[in-house]
């Protein structure tokens, strides 16, 4: 699962392969994570969650998310199939700071991210946005429109974040398996273009 890129023989695919990918869905607390995996995952997402309580209240920022009553404390997992031949494997990572410590072994290997951010607190996913700029990992950042929350032209967002040119923001509901999917789908091809770029300058 640490590998970035495995292909494997599938018994229904005669002379075929099969690719599997490591992807990480990141962002901030209670932006929408584990909502996310939970819709596009084919298989029944494995969580880690726990109910928030008092004690946590003086750690755990709830401004904007007063209606959360629980919590990602490790990851969340699942699994999507395309065309029965490549297979993402889902890492919902935990938001808030004090589990930023599992973050490295969740990033070893990963192809690339999707950033959730709320624009109602577009801050909160500036520390995810750092870390994957940081360690060169392509990322798209998943602008998950919230109901009741104002809407934002993707170059907006990306001028708020100040990202480069070449990371794509894709707005969609965490909500529907659909919308989930086009963000996979776009971080995939993002992370496929940065692949070919690199071999590309690499070989001059």
């Amino acid at each position: 699962m640490d590998s970035v890129h495995s292909e494997e023989r599938r018994p229904d695919r005669v002379g075929g392969s099969f690719v599997s990918l490591k992807i990480l869905v990141a962002g901030g607390f209670g932006v929408g994570k584990t909502t996310f995996v939970g819709a596009v995952s084919e298989i029944r997402p494995l969580r880690t969650e726990e109910r928030l309580t008092e004690a946590g209240r003086p750690i755990d920022d709830l401004g904007g998310v007063e209606a959360k009553t629980t919590t990602t404390v490790a990851m969340d997992f699942g699994r999507i199939t395309f065309e029965d031949t490549l297979s993402l494997y889902l890492f919902g990572t935990p938001g808030q700071d004090r589990f930023w410590f599992l973050w490295d072994e969740l990033a070893n290997g990963a192809l690339g991210a999707a950033v959730l951010a709320d624009t109602r607190r577009l801050q909160d996913c500036f520390p995810a946005v750092d870390y994957f700029e940081r360690r060169g990992l392509p990322f798209v950042v998943a602008v998950n429109c919230f109901t009741g929350a104002h809407t934002y032209a993707s170059q907006d967002v990306r001028d708020a974040l100040d990202l480069d040119p070449e990371t794509p923001v894709v707005l969609c509901d965490a909500r529907e398996r659909e919308s989930a999917k086009e963000v996979l789908i776009a971080l995939v091809e993002h992370a496929r273009r940065t692949y070919m770029r690199g071999l590309s300058n690499g070989a001059h």
